[in-house]
Order: structure tokens, then C-alpha cells, then sequence
């Protein structure tokens, strides 16, 4: 029963309602595969092995009664440190936030619950989930289980590292610039970002969010197959009083014609010959499907978005962030909010001007939609980073956040986005993004199922130095 870890949240359910396996057995396995490789790559920096195994035993319990249990009956998860899981800390990877201990839990973890998953452990991220590499000072550096000498990303580098090496079958991050999407990308699995008010959202240890993370910051699911990508979603999605933003949408919308756009370099993206030739083959895969495939020359402004959502982000209290950044004296957030410091918003007309046009580019991205069920374009322009890249020089930070456009512009118009992992590059992962109008995941995932279809790297893997 050991090497159970290996089979997917889908199998793994499964297991559990058929009496195959007992919730206890699937969470000592998860365990037990967790303290094998988690020590190379430090991906889980907190769990409680008697916690999880309570979770477990009631999820038994449950199943002695005969009650229903959710779509995650005994799947093991994972947990990023940036949400409230009752009576651990809420880091968010900032040792001035050590003791913020929750006292309830998010609606994330209260909805994983309630799908009969068993959260096993919490997963690293950068100081303030600020970067796209994943170290902080208070529990150190997260390393990619495919080679140690790349990113694992971020700001979800944890939680992608964590359910690449099989510890846990579905991963739980979050995403307002890339934090979801580009890990899975470093990482070699898939990763969703949900349209925003999809999967509520809310933390009792610190409830007052300025507006961008409010209207643009989304939990999502990470997972080594599109299936388990469309479990956790079901699973993430349920309704939460607590968010004044969640939307009751359906999860699958009405049907489309399978017509994609390929967007090899939006906006004028320089993109690497790798990344050209892993979207010509997915493109080719989903021809293969059955899709009608178009490629286009660009799509609605892309660049532009990008650089308000940084702004927004990062702009909007620049100076409390900057202040917090130096009292935490950590590097990579320093590195981030100084090289972006000429994004400060000046006054509230500048304020206002932004969310103007913001509303006037979600209209632009949703009429595009209306001619295609999706669009297929890069999730970075580069293959993963270098392990620090962003902090060697001022060069190498530009570079980094000049590849990261097509993760960062979509927030800001309130997008669903998809990583689709496609195959490896000696031992650098690979893959393309699928975006789709608001509320359509339905879409991405359907797409993205016949692109996995056509080959996707191994996984679980044992972690490689």
C-alpha cells in the first residue's frame, strides 16, 4: 500500500468509496511519501501528522454511516501557508506573520474539507507571495523536484513542487499574477487559475484586502492530470457567505464550437524556439481533437493589461508594502517592489483612470471571445528560470518579468487561465496556457484534455538534484 501516493485524486477517491482502501490507509501512504522527499525540496513547510490523520479517520467514519461524501473522499491535499487552516500559522512566508495562528478556517480549507479531502500539509511561497521563485527567511527555499538548479516558480512554488514529487494528488494555490500557472509550468503538472469570484475567498487572521487582491487574487487547483484539475475545482467552487465577490456561476456552460486562436507571441513577445514549438504541437493536438485551430497575429491588448496589473498590485500602497518589505528584511520582496517601484500610484485620479480602462479591456478580451471557445498562447515566453534569477542584476529582473506578461495581464481583465504541462526539455518542463471568457474553465479543461492527451511529462517523480 505504500506506492498508492502514486495513483491520482480520481483513482484515489474511488479507492476510498469502494472500500478498497480506507481514508487512514491513502493518508499514511501520503504521509509516509512525504517525509521520503519532502527533506530534499522543502515544499511542505508545515503539517501535522495527527491532524491529518483525524481527518482521515472521520472521513471513515463517515463511510461507516453510509453517508455521502464529497467528490475528494480521501484524497490527499496540500495547502498553501497564505490561508487560514485553523491552528496553524497564516506566514504567507513572512517571519513578522509567525504567530498569526488561525483561528478558523478559510473558505478554501473549509471547502477541501467538506469534499471529504484530508489536507496533509501547508505549502511554501515566496515572502508576501511576492515573486516567481519560492524562498523566504522563515522557512527557506522550495526546490523544483525535476532539477533543483531551475525555479519550482511562484508565488505557489510549493505547492507545484509538492504534487509533482507525489505529495498529495491535488495542490491548492493561489494567483494574482502567475502564482498558479506559472509553478505548474516550472513544475511539469497543470495548474488553473479561475475566473475571479469563482472560489471565495477570505482570511479571519487578516479580513481588510485592498481592492486589486479583492477583484483580481484567485485560489486554484494544481494537479498532475486534468481530471484531478476539474475535481478540485468542483471542489473549490462551493458558495461562502464570507465573500462578498463569489459568483454562483455553473461550472459547465453552454456548448461551443471547438474553435481555438493560437497567439504565438502576443503583443510582441519575444519567445524562445522552445515555447514556439510546444504551442505548434498543442496546437496540432487539438487539431487532432477535433478543433478548428486559427492562428492569429495578436489578441486584445495583452502588454497594456499586464502593466496595470502590476501597478494595481504592487502601486496601489506602495510604501506600506515597501515599509513591511524592509521591517522583513527579505530579499526577493525587495528585489520585487523596488524594481517596480515607478508603479506607485501617484493620486486617486490616476486610481480611477485605471479602473476605467480596466473595464474597457475586459470588454475588448470578452468580444474576442465570443468568435473562440479559447485561446492558446504562452504561459511564459522563456522555459523556467534559473534557480534566483531575478535577484542576479537589474538586467536579469527585467528579463524575468518581460517573459512573465501573458501570466500577469490576465488578472487585470478577470480571466480563467490553464497551464497545460507538455513535455520536457531535457529535464526543464514545458507547456502552453488556454484562456477562455469568464466562468468558462469548462472550456479550458476541455481543451486542455486533449492536449494532455498527446503527452505530458512523468509524474510522480522522485526529486533530482
Amino acid at each position: 500500500m505504500q506506492d498508492i501516493w502514486r495513483l491520482s485524486a480520481t483513482e484515489l477517491a474511488d479507492l476510498v468509496r469502494s472500500r478498497r482502501a480506507s481514508a487512514r490507509e491513502v493518508a499514511e501512504a501520503a504521509l509516509h511519501r512525504l517525509s521520503t522527499v519532502n527533506p530534499a525540496i522543502n515544499a511542505v513547510v508545515d503539517h501535522s501528522t495527527e491532524d491529518a490523520l483525524a481527518q482521515a479517520d472521520a472521513v471513515d467514519a463517515a463511510l461507516d454511516k453510509g453517508e455521502s461524501l464529497g467528490v475528494l473522499a480521501g484524497v490527499p491535499v496540500t495547502v498553501k501557508v497564505n490561508v487560514d487552516q485553523q491552528g496553524f500559522a497564516t506566514t504567507n512566508g513572512v517571519t513578522l506573520q509567525r504567530d498569526w495562528i488561525a483561528k478558523t478556517n478559510s473558505p478554501v480549507v473549509d471547502n477541501l474539507r467538506k469534499a471529504g479531502a484530508v489536507i496533509i500539509g501547508r505549502t511554501n511561497t515566496p515572502a508576501f507571495s511576492y515573486r516567481w521563485f519560492t524562498s523566504n527567511k522563515l522557512h527557506g527555499e522550495t526546490l523544483n523536484p525535476r532539477d533543483s538548479s531551475i525555479t519550482p516558480g511562484g508565488s505557489s512554488g510549493g505547492a507545484a513542487a509538492a504534487v509533482a514529487a507525489g505529495i498529495g494528488a491535488i495542490a491548492h494555490g493561489t494567483d494574482i499574477a502567475g502564482s498558479v500557472r506559472y509553478p505548474a509550468y516550472a513544475c511539469g503538472v497543470h495548474g488553473l487559475r479561475p475566473t475571479i469570484g469563482r472560489v471565495a475567498a477570505y482570511n479571519a487572521s487578516s479580513p481588510e484586502r485592498p481592492i486589486c487582491p479583492q477583484i483580481s487574487a484567485v485560489s486554484g487547483p494544481l494537479a498532475r492530470t486534468i481530471a484531478d484539475v476539474r475535481l478540485g475545482l468542483q471542489a473549490l467552487a462551493q458558495p461562502d457567505s464570507r465573500d462578498p465577490w463569489w459568483v454562483p456561476a455553473p461550472l459547465d456552460g453552454p456548448p461551443r464550437d471547438k474553435r481555438a486562436a493560437l497567439c504565438i507571441a502576443p503583443d510582441g513577445l519575444a519567445v524562445v524556439p522552445e515555447v514556439r514549438d510546444a504551442l505548434k504541437d498543442a496546437a496540432k493536438r487539438l487539431e487532432a481533437a477535433g478543433w478548428i485551430v486559427e492562428e492569429i497575429e495578436n489578441t486584445p491588448p495583452l502588454r497594456e493589461a499586464a502593466e496595470l496589473q502590476a501597478q494595481f498590485w504592487l502601486g496601489d500602497g506602495y510604501q506600506a508594502m515597501l515599509e513591511a518589505a524592509e521591517r522583513e528584511g527579505d530579499e526577493g520582496a525587495l528585489a520585487c517592489l523596488r524594481g517596480n517601484r515607478d508603479k506607485a500610484i501617484a493620486d486617486l485620479a490616476s486610481y480611477s483612470k485605471l479602473l476605467t480602462r480596466r473595464a474597457t479591456l475586459t470588454r475588448d478580451w470578452q468580444t474576442f471571445f465570443d468568435g473562440y471557445a479559447v485561446l492558446l498562447m504562452p504561459v511564459c515566453g522563456e522555459l523556467p528560470f534559473p534557480q534566483r534569477l531575478d535577484l542576479k542584476d537589474e538586467a536579469s529582473f527585467k528579463r524575468v518579468w518581460a517573459a512573465q506578461m501573458p501570466q500577469v495581464g490576465l488578472p487585470f481583465v478577470g480571466l480563467p487561465g490553464l497551464t497545460v504541462s507538455t513535455g520536457m526539455v531535457g529535464r526543464v518542463p514545458v507547456g502552453v496556457q488556454l484562456v477562455a471568457g469568464r466562468y468558462r474553465e469548462d472550456l479550458c479543461l476541455l481543451a486542455g484534455e486533449a492536449i494532455e492527451a498527446g503527452g505530458v511529462p512523468p509524474s510522480p517523480i522522485d526529486p533530482v538534484a
